[in-house]
């Protein structure tokens, strides 16, 4: 699944932060580490691969490296699934070494744009769908990662809203007695990038995942597509908050880091934290600006909002 090919070219948006600001927040590269590692974030942001590839390289691994001396705890990769199984395993073993999260990958039954959903009620997807569940589990142990990202598929305006919410109940409770005895999480990923997406809503997907009544099927909130689909964020993360269970980050409009669009980042991470989220925030977006000048700014911004001490 390639749904961040997006990012091997950054977009070239400004960002206010100051050349001075963004250098001394950098405080290694792949090839000289001369000074101490930064300190750890407060919050649990997840960069992915690709998003320091100027400094650390285009070997996986030494992004992971790199990303830990920046101070990032955590990493999520949607393409997980596609790896090669020795590099699952060599990418969960670094991570369990340098005391890293794996966040969230993608569950793969279908390329996108998902033609071929879950709202079809379809035996012969069924049964792919809960093939490749089967697998997710086994690269889910190589890599020690506990969430998996589940996005439904394609609205079909043939048949009517309730007959599809029914079909992606089904397969989702069928997908819950694998992954429950697992002790993983399939998060459900409402999206904007296309209207005839089947999931798009907060309230929406809240009420799926009730009907699924499994601890092993929650929310995963993305902020940038809330933001587009449906505004509101505080309010509607509230109204949803004992669905979810994990968060993404992307500032609207652009989908770069914080501080480059119109969302009030340090408002949002303090109130889901004062909640008591403590979870894996994971940096599904884009660099505002390229090459290594874009990377250092993107690490100043999340040094901006992260909590302060």
């Amino acid at each position: 699944m390639h749904r961040r090919d997006f990012v091997k070219t950054a977009a070239t948006l400004p960002a206010a932060l100051s050349g001075a600001t963004a250098t001394a927040t950098a405080t290694t590269t792949a090839t000289a580490t001369t000074t101490a590692p930064a300190p750890a974030f407060r919050l649990d942001f997840a960069p992915h691969e690709g998003m320091f590839r100027n400094h650390a390289g285009e070997d996986f691994l030494d992004q992971i490296r790199f990303m830990h001396d920046q101070g990032f705890r955590s990493i999520e990769d949607n393409g997980m699934m596609g790896r090669d199984t020795a590099l699952q395993t060599k990418a969960g073993d670094l991570l369990a070494k340098l005391g890293m999260t794996m966040g969230v990958f993608v569950i793969a039954y279908d390329s996108w744009p998902f033609a071929n959903g879950l709202t079809q009620g379809r035996k012969d997807i069924m049964e792919k769908w809960l093939r490749t569940c089967r697998e997710a589990v086994e690269v889910a142990k190589r890599c020690h990662a506990r969430w998996m990202t589940v996005v439904p598929g394609t609205y079909f305006p043939e048949v009517s809203h309730p007959y599809q919410t029914a079909n992606v109940v089904d397969a989702l409770r069928r997908a819950a007695e694998i992954f429950e005895p697992q002790g993983l999480i399939m998060v459900l990923e409402p999206l904007s990038d296309r209207p005839d997406l089947f999931l798009r809503r907060s309230d929406q997907t809240f009420e799926i995942c009730r009907a699924v009544n499994s601890a092993s099927c929650k929310i995963l909130y993305d902020i940038y597509h809330m933001q587009r689909n449906e505004g509101d964020l505080i309010r509607n993360i509230d109204l949803s908050w004992s669905e979810i269970a994990y968060f993404q980050i992307g500032d609207n409009p652009g989908r770069k880091e914080p501080t480059t669009g119109e969302i009030n980042y340090k408002n949002v991470f303090a109130h889901i934290h004062e909640h008591g989220y403590r979870g894996v925030l994971g940096m599904e977006h884009g660099n505002a600006r390229p090459g290594k000048e874009g990377e250092l700014a993107l690490i100043a911004a999340y040094r901006e909002v992260d909590l302060r001490q």
